[in-house]
């Protein structure tokens, strides 16, 4: 599972972006869900409009449109935005290393998990530090070393794990 990151910036005052990885297949589903969430109220409305039925169908269509539509458009942005990076590391990314620095468990009523802190370095990689909060794996612990690929122009980075 990935999980969220929390950045810290670098001596250079940029913030690091982390992006994961997603695939043909990963995209296909994302962009399908987004597209269902988009056209699920509008297509409530047609169905209610074309068959006079009960305004049930039209309160359903209207609140599909209010709440699903903006959510659906916000799915298929971010999908395009990771795509983007995920094919801009693919271009100009230099290999580097997450090392895994501190392990604190977290639960905050709803999920919990563990936050790990890393320390991302490398040849041609300028060292920056970062926060990611995931699920429990057995195989983490502190001193465990991670293949990245980190951007170093801009300091974009994914961890493989």
């Amino acid at each position: 599972m990935n999980g969220a990151f929390e950045l810290a910036g670098d001596s250079s005052g940029r913030e690091p972006t982390q992006t994961s990885r997603i695939g043909p297949c990963g995209a296909l589903f994302l962009y399908s869900t987004a597209a269902g969430l988009c056209l699920s109220g509008p297509v409530l409305l047609t169905v209610s409009g074309f068959t006079g039925s009960a305004s049930g169908v039209l309160l359903a269509g209207v609140l599909c449109t209010v709440l699903c539509a903006p959510l659906g458009v916000v799915l298929w942005a971010n999908t395009g935005n990771e795509r983007e990076y995920n094919r801009r590391l693919d271009t100009v990314g230099v290999a580097a290393t997450a090392e895994v620095t501190e392990l604190t468990d977290w639960d905050d009523g709803e999920e919990a998990g563990v936050t790990v802190g890393l320390r991302f370095s490398g040849p041609g990689c300028p060292t920056f530090e970062a926060t990611w909060k995931r699920s429990k794996h057995p195989a983490l612990r502190v001193g465990l070393r991670l293949p990245a690929v980190v951007d170093p122009a801009d300091h974009l980075f994914r961890v493989d794990f």
